[in-house]
């Protein structure tokens, strides 16, 4: 729980901007996805091995990393793990911050809690998660269904704080 404190102003600010705020599923499939992806809010910064799938991001044009060295420059921070040189300058140019020169800075509580917010919205998970379909959530930030009994768990967890 402790993890979370940092994040605290940043959720009342920009959670209600995006209308994540507005009902309790919104909320905690937010906050349990959110949990599982950055690993209850202990890890803002992908852990680089590098792994297999990390050595990967490195030339992938569909993630806009076209010069030597942004696999790992742009791999995933923030709460929903932002990866990609394309996703790090869409995102900071919707929330005003220049994320392309600065990558680090999704790394802090409030450009965290701004870039997932940001995906949410866009990926229009708040009528998804208003739908009950938590396992879809899954795979629209995951792209599949990685941590999926993890997640569930972490999801019911917050459901059992607000309601």
């Amino acid at each position: 729980m402790a993890a979370l404190l940092p994040f605290g102003e940043a959720a009342s600010l920009h959670l209600p901007q995006s209308g994540i705020d507005q009902t309790a599923a919104r909320i905690c499939n937010f906050v349990g996805q959110a949990a599982h992806e950055c690993n209850r809010f202990r890890n803002m910064r992908e852990i680089w091995g590098p792994t297999p799938a990390q050595v990967r991001y490195e030339g992938r044009a569909d993630l806009g990393n076209t010069r030597p060295g942004d696999g790992r420059r742009y791999l995933g921070r923030g709460i929903f793990q932002l990866t990609g040189r394309a996703n790090y300058r869409q995102i900071g140019n919707a929330i005003g911050i220049d994320l392309e020169s600065n990558p680090e800075l999704a790394e802090t509580p409030d450009v965290a809690v701004q870039t997932a917010a940001f995906f949410w919205r866009t990926r229009n998970l708040n009528l998804v998660a208003d739908k009950g379909e938590e396992d879809r959530i899954t795979r629209l930030i995951n792209g599949g269904t990685n941590g999926i009994a993890d997640r569930r768990q972490l999801v019911a967890r917050a459901k059992g704080l607000f309601l």
